[in-house]
């Protein structure tokens, strides 16, 4: 992976953290969504919490935890959901986790409007690839994305980046406008 001077590194290693932690729970699961909080706020004022999670004392400055949040409402989209949520001032940052059918390039314009026969389209397709994304952003505006290929199911072939997803991005992003100016003072 090329080193990205844009990349918030306290960022990605959280998205890392969730991929790899999703990586060992396996396919075939459901989205998740996770708030990214203050690693050593969370030992200061939630120490019981941090100690349940390993975190007995504060790692390096700067750094987040990530909290799963509940699972989804059954039978909604992530992309569904998202645009509802507002996270509370002391939320940093937020990540999703979504597994999807992505298509090649080449099959631009083949994709029925339907959304069911746009999904049997993509089943049926020979060159559809299974992906697992996970993406965060801060309230300071970064981003960061992992980006896991089924048919290379390896942590060395995990692919990141600042923009896989652009998508994504913008719905988790309005997740964090709402409430920023009530985040407490350092």
């Amino acid at each position: 992976m090329d080193y990205d001077l844009d990349v918030d590194p306290a960022l990605a290693a959280a998205v890392l953290e969730i991929e790899k932690h999703q990586a060992r729970v396996g396919w075939d699961q459901p989205a998740r969504l996770y708030a990214l909080v203050d690693t050593g706020r969370l030992v200061a004022q939630e120490p019981v919490l941090a100690s349940q999670l390993g975190l007995d004392t504060p790692a390096e400055q700067g750094s987040m935890t990530p909290i799963e949040q509940d699972e989804l409402p059954p039978g909604q989209q992530l992309e569904e959901v998202l645009p509802g949520i507002v996270w509370p001032g002391v939320v940093r940052g937020c990540a999703a986790v979504v597994e999807r059918l992505v298509l090649p390039p080449a099959a631009d314009g083949q994709v029925p409007d339907d959304p069911a026969a746009a999904l049997e389209f993509a089943r049926e397709h020979p060159d559809a690839e299974e992906v697992r994304i996970v993406a965060g952003v801060t309230r300071h505006g970064a981003a960061y994305c992992a980006l896991r290929m089924r048919s290379d199911d390896h942590d060395s072939a995990v692919m990141g980046g600042t923009d896989l997803v652009p998508g994504l991005i913008e719905l988790l992003r309005n997740t964090l406008l709402d409430d920023a100016e009530d985040e407490p003072d350092e």
